[in-house]
């Protein structure tokens, strides 16, 4: 179900807790640090006194809750659907995620074959409005595609508008992208949405914290917000009103010491008016994904350089070996070259190679790869006869 880490029986405490309790629960989340998810899990099912902090409203609610979950049951219909559960402890884990403290995902669905930690090490969010206009979803599609050619992750909300517009720049240009939903990531939503999403699921990941079949409320789409922010670099926001969950992602990233950035629009939009006074504040105004680069891109360790060290090539999954094995000693290749001479799928391809890019192995040019000079010595030493 998962790649290694936590224990089976830590995945189903958690995997119970995920039905029980709605995302974001800092008191859930306060018991699961002092308690753990067993004990927690154990006072839920047994149905003494409320824990602390609860009152005996909220407690009733979570103990007929936890009365009919069956976290058997929603790991075995996730494995079926193709999902996996993630928990903190699992190699996997996006560590970033643990900046939410007590607000931290009890764990994490997710669909697709790429490593959702090794993405989320350079990723950008890109969200704004969802009945954006004609200019809003042209920035975004461009900034998607922008950034997924300079080697980085985007991760949006799946919705209409601005999320979806960016998401197709993307996977215009082959690039690596990444939903998060407030729902069951086995249910896409929105409905009009599905393709859409069931492609970032072939070529990407879509991630969220509900369990399948959930269905999305207003109250967990405010709160899958912070789950994007805390993934990435910074956000970017193109086009928000000044009541917009957009501005909610943007100033969750600012509370978590990350970039926030605002594109400009017309002073006389009204679509623009949030993100115009997000640039008041601490944002960063950015016109193009070379801005945002430049701006994300000097984060040190949170975005390691393409010099910097590399891991031995042993550490590697065997697919992603297979994969780096398949690019050429010298010059570059494009994605159909790599994955025939692979032996594995386009999608299974670009899914390793920004796994490689992320550990500094590869590099990509235009719509090809190549490998970093560091790799060049270590590939080419695997290559010669013995």
């Amino acid at each position: 179900m998962s790649r290694g880490g936590a224990s089976d029986a830590e995945r189903v405490h958690r995997a119970f807790l995920a039905r029980v309790i709605e995302p974001g629960d800092e008191l859930a989340g306060r018991w699961l640090r002092q308690l753990g998810a067993e004990e927690t899990t154990r006072r839920l099912s047994e149905g003494r006194g409320p824990l602390p902090g609860a009152s005996e409203k909220r407690w009733a609610g979570l103990r007929s809750r936890a009365a009919r979950a069956d976290p058997e049951e929603d790991l075995a219909r996730a494995r079926a659907a193709g999902v996996r559960f993630l928990v903190p402890g699992d190699i996997e884990w996006p560590g970033q995620l643990d900046d939410l403290g007590d607000a931290r995902p009890v764990g994490l669905w997710v669909r697709g074959t790429a490593n959702a930690r090794m993405w989320a090490l350079r990723s950008v969010a890109v969200v704004g409005a969802r009945a954006c206009t004609e200019y809003g979803a042209h920035m975004a599609a461009e900034l998607g595609a922008g950034l997924a050619e300079r080697g980085w992750v985007v991760v949006s909300g799946g919705a209409y508008g601005v999320d979806g517009a960016a998401h197709r720049g993307v996977l215009g240009v082959g690039g690596a992208t990444v939903a998060v939903l407030a729902c069951g990531v086995d249910r896409p939503y929105p409905r009009g949405h599905a393709q859409l999403i069931n492609r970032i699921a072939e070529q990407g990941l879509v991630v969220g914290e509900l369990p399948p079949g959930e269905h999305p409320t207003q109250s967990r789409f405010i709160l899958r917000n912070r789950v994007i922010a805390a993934l990435t670099r910074g956000t970017v926001v193109v086009e928000a009103a000044h009541r917009s969950g957009a501005l909610v992602t943007a100033r969750a990233a600012g509370r978590l010491g990350r970039f926030t950035m605002g594109v400009p629009g017309p002073a006389t939009s009204a679509l623009s008016a949030g993100v115009h006074e997000l640039l008041r504040g601490d944002a960063v105004l950015v016109s193009d994904a070379a801005e945002v680069v430049e701006l994300v891109g000097d984060m040190g360790e949170l975005a390691p350089a393409r010099r910097g060290p590399v891991l031995p090539r042993d550490l590697l999954e065997p697919g992603a070996r297979q994969v780096l094995a398949a690019l050429p000693g010298r010059g570059a290749a494009d994605v159909d070259a790599v994955a025939r001479e692979a032996g594995t799928t386009v999608d299974d391809a670009v899914g390793r190679l920004y796994e490689l890019r992320a550990l500094g192995y590869v590099e990509r040019h235009g719509d090809s790869w190549k490998l970093t000079r560091q790799a060049m010595i270590s590939v080419s030493s695997d290559r010669r006869p013995s």
